[in-house]
This record gives C-alpha cells, structure tokens and sequence, in this order.
C-alpha cells in the first residue's frame, strides 16, 4: 500500500516538473519574440553565413534585428530610379535605351568642363545612361546591400558606397579627365570590393562551397558590367557620348582598402581599429593628390 502510494506522488511530481519545464521554455519563448519579432525568422540565419565568416555569427544572432531597417541603400536606390524616370520620361520613349542627349545637359552629371560645380562629384550617381545601367547598378546594389546594411547597418555602408561615389569621380578626372561620368558604379563597386576582400580572407570559415559561389557570382557580375561600361566608352554609336568607366576601378579599390576594413569589423569599434586609420589616410592623400591636379594640371582646364 505505502509502494503504491510512493509511485503515486512520484508520478505526481514528475507531471508537475514537466508542466513547469514546458510553461518555463513557453515563457522564454515568449520572451524572445516580445523583444526581436525577427530573430528567430531564417532570414538572418541566411544573411549571416552570406555575409560574416563563422566566428562571428552567433554574435549577430544573438543581435539582429530589422531596427533600423536597410534605409540607405533603399533611400539611394529609389532617388536613382527617380531620377531615371525623370530624363527618360523627358525625352521620347524610344530613347529609354540610350539617354545621352538629356543625362549629359544635366546638373547632376559629372562634365569636366564644369568641375568648379563640386556636387557634381558626388551627384553623378544618380544619373544613368540607359535601361541596361540603371537595371544593372540597382540590381547589384539592392542584392549585395541590403544584407550588408542588415549586418553592418547604414552609417557603415553609407560610408564605403559614398568613398567608392567620390573615388570614382575623382580618378575619372584625373585618369579619363575629358570624358563625362555618370552611373552609380563607383559605389557599387565598393561594396562589392570590400564583401570580395572579406570573402577571399575568411574564405575557409565563410564555408567553402558558398565562398566559391560567392566569387564565382562577383566575377559574373564585374565582367558584364565592365563589358558594358567599355562598351560605352570605346565603342559608343557615332551619335553618342562616350562616358568613363573608371570609377569602376576606382570605386573597387575604394571598398577593397576601406571597405573591407568596414566590414571586417562587425563585431569590433571601427575607430579603434588601427587599419581603419590607414586606409582612411591613405584615401584622403589621394583626394587631395586629385583636388591638387584638378585645380593646377589638369588638361580639362
């Protein structure tokens, strides 16, 4: 009688102990919903082995979150667009493909012959010379950019996009120094050189399957593009106006030097990072190299 009574209360109590246990994991699940809606979705998972090497991604989950959600990319993307709509609603539809006549009067383009108009070193980016550009940039910066901006958050992709907008133009009028500029390349391009540079050295932890992938994809990408901006370029219709592809060089050393730096500090303060300094330094020398062969060599003047 006592044995059976024994048994009873001992299956009492362990009824009890998983009552508490499964009312206690509910509770924190609970809680772990209150205070990130998004950090149990797979979303983050997939960005997180795309953009960080492994050592670093249980710190961004225990982390993420979409506050403040990808606004600058997103921002950039739709002023780009705008401004496309703008040119090619101005002139006639059959001129979508190519905008040269209107893009090259604006005031946002890049003309050498008006670079005391300092914006328009930075304004360049938001024209574009066709569907083709336009498709291309905004495709490479919405699919590359906003999980950048989900990990890095926008000040940081802020930073390397409008380094790779201001290198571009400036190595354009040094480099190509005749030619007008337009496109959003050198910010693209950026980002691109400083995600290549983390996935070359964090090749092995950013899974080496997906690290082939991801340079295989990168290269597709730089090959078409550059195609088309040499295209551009060299092999312009008689009624066109051949535009630089330069910053495409220069806005991929951009995001290799600074970039890579940037996103290579995730789960460090970028100010404290000495190689942060470098290439910082690094970068302005050679904006005031440019600033200097503007203003006293340059054969534009």
């Amino acid at each position: 009688m006592a044995a059976a009574h024994d048994l009873e209360m001992e299956n009492v109590n362990r009824s009890r102990d998983i009552e508490e246990e499964l009312e206690e994991e509910k509770k924190m699940r609970d809680d772990g919903e209150g205070k990130d809606p998004f950090k149990n979705k797979k979303v983050h998972r997939i960005v997180s082995k795309w953009m960080l090497p492994e050592n670093v991604r249980r710190t961004y989950m225990e982390r993420a979150n979409c506050l403040p959600p990808p606004v600058f990319i997103i921002s950039i993307s739709i002023a780009e667009l705008a401004v496309f709509i703008y040119y090619a609603v101005w002139k006639p539809q059959k001129q979508w493909i190519t905008l040269d006549t209107g893009i090259l009067e604006s005031p946002f383009t890049y003309n050498p012959m008006k670079r005391e108009e300092a914006w328009r070193f930075i304004s360049y980016m938001l024209v574009h010379a066709g569907v083709q550009h336009i498709l291309g940039n905004l495709i490479m910066q919405l699919v590359l950019g906003i999980p950048l901006e989900m990990v890095h958050k926008g000040l940081r992709v802020g930073l390397v996009y409008l380094a790779g907008v201001i290198a571009g133009s400036l190595a354009s009028s040094i480099f190509d120094p005749l030619k007008y500029l337009v496109g959003a390349s050198g910010g693209v391009y950026a980002l691109m050189g400083g995600y290549f540079m983390n996935v070359v050295v964090n090749f092995r932890e950013m899974i080496p399957a997906f690290g082939i992938v991801r340079l295989l994809i990168i290269i597709l990408i730089i090959v078409s593009d550059m195609g088309f901006a040499l295209y551009r370029r060299f092999f312009v219709p008689a009624n066109g106006s051949p535009v630089s592809f330069t910053a495409h060089i220069a806005g991929g050393f951009a995001g290799m030097s600074i970039g890579y730096t940037v996103f290579s500090c995730f789960d460090k303060a970028l100010l404290k990072d000495p190689r942060f300094w470098i290439a910082i330094a690094g970068y302005l020398a050679c904006v005031v190299f440019a600033v200097f062969f503007n203003i006293f060599l340059s054969p534009a003047n």
